[in-house]
Parts: C-alpha cells; structure tokens; sequence
C-alpha cells in the first residue's frame, strides 16, 4: 500500500503528492456531478486557450501573409475553412484570434472584478461618507451601459490592444463593487467579526479573515459572468473598427473587415468568425451557475452522500 503522508520531526505527518493529486481529482469529479454542461465549458475554454498560446504552432499558415491568387478561396483541403478578402488563411486567423480575445477577456475581468471586489469590500465596511461617496461614483458609471461606456474610452484612448484591456476592465468595476459591497454589509454585522472588534482586531485583520472570504464566491460567479461579456465587448469594438486595429487578427475585426467592405459576403468569412464568437461566450456565461452549485455547501454535503 502506498503511503499518503509522510513522516516528519514530531511524529507529525504532512500530505505527500499523491494525496493531493487524489483531492484535486475528488474535487473535479464533484464539480463533475454538480453541473456536466458547466464542466465541459471549462473544459471547451480550457482547450481554447491552449489553442490561443500554442497559434505559432498550430496555425498552419502566416496570419498576416495576404496571397491575391486565392481571394476570398472556398474552403478547401489546403485551406480548410477558405481565405478572406486579402488571400489570408481563415482557420490561421481564428486560431491567432484566439490569443488575443482571451487575453483581452481574461486580464480585463483580473483588473476589473478585483478593483470593484476591493473597492466593494471598504466601500461596505467603513460606511459613512466614504460609501456615500463611492456609491455616487458608481452611479455615474451606471448611468452608462457597458457597452456604450467602452465605446466612449475607447474614443477618448485611441485604438490599441492595452486600451482596449482598459476600457473593458472599466466596464466590470460597477457590477463587482455592488455584489461585494451588499455582501459585506450583511457580513460585517455578523457575531464574530464584532468579537473580532472586542478583542482589539485591526481593520485590516479583519478585512482579510473574516470579512474577504465570505465575498470570493458570489466574486467568482461574478467573474465567470463578466468573462463572456468581455469577449462580446471586444468582439464588438473590434467590429466596430475602435478595438484592436488590423492587421491583428481578432474574431470582431475579421467580422468587421468583410462587412465593411461588401454587403453579401461569402458565407465562411462570416459564419466561422461568427460561431467561434458565439460558441466562446455561451461557454464562458455556463460555467458561472456550476460554480455557485458547486461552492453552495448543502449541495456539497448532499452529491458527497450520494
């Protein structure tokens, strides 16, 4: 029989390897139980972004590399989902857009949530005119909708990959800031964070170990929500012609390129970009329900009797 601990000085034994590779597996095939359409979206962007990191390796063709022999090519053998208005390879340009939509969606939704998740947490905690203020803040930013809110930055920014990073984070800070600020009122009245009080705890000690954690999970459904608006936010500024500019090939300018420039394009410059997008965010949107059952403790307590 394998050990699963090992012995230390003591007598005291800590987990080894295979003990946790055993929880990290126990721990997936719970989440397996709990939602199986959540897990294969995870598994669906999982793949996606091995795609988008390994594109030098898996794009069969230059992205960039125009070839006016074969315009706007039908898919073929060689070109498997066809080529676009300039001869570049479809499938090569899919996959390079891979990369850079969810590097815009994943660090923007980072920035973000975190902001409004650490803005929430003082904002609720310390009350006062320092909530008054920051709610008015977030009315402001409210009184926009996202969409219209990227667009206005990215006017006053200019077009650019980290502009665009910037405009979109900007979008997510309201949404998180109320979740966690409304969780935070309920929390900080709690019988043990005014023990906490009693015995002399710093605010900070208290932020961080009674009030935070009891906020990560509605702040993770949040994220997980916030990721599929991203990359629609992306997509469609790049559509738009004020995300990333070309030549960088990303799914809502491969869209906007061909639209642009004719009104009845050949199906496959529209219909690939169009499913890659609409496949993308219905995974990201999915997951966000799972992740709420999984972390709901009397669904835990009741698939670990099952």
């Amino acid at each position: 029989m394998r050990r699963e601990q090992k012995r230390i000085g003591g007598g005291v034994t800590q987990p080894t390897h295979w003990s946790t590779a055993r929880a990290f597996i126990s721990g997936a095939a719970r989440f397996y139980r709990t939602s199986r359409v959540g897990s294969a979206c995870l598994v669906f962007l999982l793949l996606l972004a091995v795609v988008g990191i390994l594109a030098d390796r898996l794009a069969p063709f230059d992205p960039l590399e125009a070839n006016y022999a074969l315009v706007r090519s039908a898919p073929s053998a060689v070109h498997l989902l066809g080529t676009d208005e300039l001869g570049r390879d479809v499938l090569s340009r899919l996959i390079y857009g891979a990369r850079i939509t969810l590097l815009v969606a994943i660090i923007s939704v980072a920035t973000g949530d975190t902001l409004g998740f650490l803005w929430g947490l003082l904002s609720g905690y310390f009350g006062g005119k320092t909530d008054l203020m920051s709610q008015r803040a977030l009315e402001v930013l409210l009184s926009f909708p996202s969409f219209i809110l990227a667009l206005l930055l990215m006017v006053g920014l200019g077009a650019g990959l980290h502009t665009v990073i910037m405009a979109v984070a900007i979008t997510q800070v309201p949404l998180a800031t109320r979740v966690t600020r409304s969780i935070v009122l309920s929390v900080k009245e709690a019988t043990y964070v005014e023990a906490a009080r009693a015995v002399g705890a710093s605010h900070a000690r208290i932020l961080a170990l009674y009030i935070a954690p009891q906020c990560l999970a509605p702040f993770l459904i949040v994220a997980s929500a916030h990721l599929g608006v991203a990359i629609f936010t992306e997509s469609a500024l790049s559509f738009l012609g004020v995300g990333v500019p070309p030549p960088t090939p990303t799914w809502g300018n491969m869209l906007g390129g061909v639209l642009a420039q004719t009104f009845r394009p050949p199906w496959w410059m529209v219909v690939f970009p169009g499913v890659a997008v609409t496949l993308t965010i219905l995974a990201a949107n999915l997951p966000g329900d799972a992740i709420r059952d999984f972390i709901d403790p009397k669904l835990t307590r009741s698939l670990d009797r099952g």
